[in-house]
């Protein structure tokens, strides 16, 4: 296989407590601890490889995917081993980054969005494991 490994699927959620039990019973793996993300607006948990992601408010990015989309689909997540260099290569190449710097995310791990603009209408988050 070449390319990028898939990491996760990001899924939004009004509600992460009153997804999980769907996803667990769909996967048959169990919801991990519930994580906040203050300065991303949301809370987060993982089921499997399928993060929940519930708003923290109404007027937050998800919050506002949620009341024009419904639940679903928010993102597709690829495991990078080095985001900087990533960044930079996509940059190079004309991809549009909503973070030209990498930021803290989910499991503290790094992360960085590339435009949905920019890859046919998907939301593309990419991952560096690690500290």
């Amino acid at each position: 296989m070449n390319g990028l490994p898939l990491d996760h699927v990001g899924v939004a959620v009004p509600s992460i407590q009153e997804s999980a039990a769907t996803y667990e019973s769909i996967i048959g793996a169990t919801c991990s601890a519930i994580e906040e993300l203050p300065e991303q607006g949301v809370n987060i948990a993982f089921v499997g490889s399928i993060e929940l992601i519930e708003p923290r408010s109404s007027t937050s990015p998800v919050g506002r995917f949620l009341k024009s989309r419904g639940p679903g689909v928010h993102h597709v997540a690829y495991r990078v081993s080095d985001l900087r260099a990533t960044l930079q290569d996509l940059n190079t190449r004309g991809f549009q980054l909503i973070d030209e710097e990498p930021r803290l995310g989910a499991r503290g791990h790094l992360v960085a969005f590339v435009h949905p603009k920019s890859t046919g209408g998907t939301l593309i988050e990419l991952v560096q494991h690690g500290p």
